[in-house]
């Protein structure tokens, strides 16, 4: 392995779940599953469920489990944090070795369903006060809310939706070739996975070169432009210049990652659609006025991929008084809601997140 590359995630601090064989939406079986999570403060107060995003660990959703925090703070919150299935905590590609090759199709309604279990069987909560999250957090959030619809009186997505849309699609498509071309792979198309014209696993050789692909057409997504042109990255990261921002910070971020881990989690996010149940079958409308949880929306105001109209589509059709929209004021692109990066827009969510946790 590269010294570039990164290995497996431990998890020797982190709390494992065994499922057994998880049964998933698409009918198949996930033989021995597991999810990795890990928890904060006192069980006896109440709950807060704050699943990882896209690529992201428990580690870096922690950052912002703080006592200085109003919102996410152990003192007066349980806090759960679960990882997603394919995060390289959670079982993923990287770490179940008979399952490199064949694993198979997650859906938000299947990690949804494994943290339902380890909230009530494991940990033995009857309730949650909220679910939160940032990106595929917060589409995970918006999954409880229909899919467990009592168990939670709020729910907070940050820089997420209630279905993925056909521009995020569309993105997702561009950085998943990039990867893949390095194994001369073909993507099946929007949720329907990738092909390799032969057998056989990523060589060192093509996970680098396909994870710096992924990680420079990635770099044009995350940010916005606003943020690019005012030279941001410089102050935020410390890099000389544009190139070093590409080779340091996004290269060294995809390179930290298992291109099959990546491939897992794009598959979940392109198939995102709280709608996609019997119940509902498709008509988004009809799944957003079934929410009974209080809900705060917090789209980021340049986010390119989740997008402040997407959301206010969302907030319009839920019930009356059921909802409220709260755009980050932001220039940080998707990241105005990431862990940490935005201190102005981390106090913005701050704010909103504790005012709802108190309704």
């Amino acid at each position: 392995m590269s010294s570039t590359m990164k290995e497996v995630p431990k998890t020797d601090s982190l709390q494992i779940f065994h499922l057994g064989d998880l049964q998933l939406k698409s009918g198949k079986l996930l033989p021995n599953a597991f999810i990795a999570y890990k928890t904060f403060g006192d069980s006896q107060n109440p709950a807060i469920l704050n699943p990882t995003f896209y690529a992201g660990s428990i580690g870096d959703s922690a950052r912002l489990v703080s006592d200085a925090h109003a919102s996410l703070n152990p003192k007066k919150y349980f806090i759960v944090i679960p990882a997603l299935i394919g995060n390289g905590e959670s079982i993923s590609p990287s770490n179940t070795p008979s399952l490199r090759e064949s694993f198979p199709v997650i859906t938000y309604e299947d990690n949804v369903r494994a943290q339902y279990r380890l909230i009530t069987e494991k940990l033995g909560l009857k309730h949650l006060k909220a679910v939160v999250g940032h990106s595929m957090g917060g589409m995970q959030a918006y999954q409880w809310a229909v899919q467990y619809p009592e168990f939670m009186d709020a729910i907070m997505p940050i820089c997420a939706s209630a279905k993925t849309a056909i521009h995020n699609n569309i993105f997702l498509e561009g950085v998943k070739s990039a990867l893949i071309a390095a194994r001369s792979g073909q993507s099946e198309g929007i949720g329907k996975g990738q092909k390799y014209p032969s057998g056989g696993s990523w060589t060192i050789e093509q996970k680098e070169a396909g994870l710096r692909a992924f990680g420079r057409v990635y770099a044009g997504w995350g940010f916005s432009q606003t943020w690019y042109r005012e030279k941001r990255y410089m102050e935020a990261f410390g890099p000389t210049d544009a190139d070093d921002f590409l080779i340091n910070f996004w290269e060294s971020w995809a390179l930290s990652n298992d291109p099959d881990n990546l491939l897992v989690m794009l598959q979940t996010w392109q198939l995102g659609d709280m709608s996609a149940s019997p119940e509902f079958n498709g008509d988004l409308p009809k799944a957003l006025r079934s929410i009974k949880a209080k809900v705060v929306v917090a789209p980021g105001e340049t986010d390119l991929y989740f997008t402040p109209e997407d959301s206010k589509f969302e907030v319009a059709n839920m019930a009356p008084g059921r909802a409220t929209l709260a755009v980050i004021p932001s220039i940080w692109g998707h990241w105005a809601g990431a862990p940490g990066d935005s201190k102005e827009d981390w106090k913005f969510l701050d704010r909103k997140m504790s005012a709802l946790f108190l309704e």
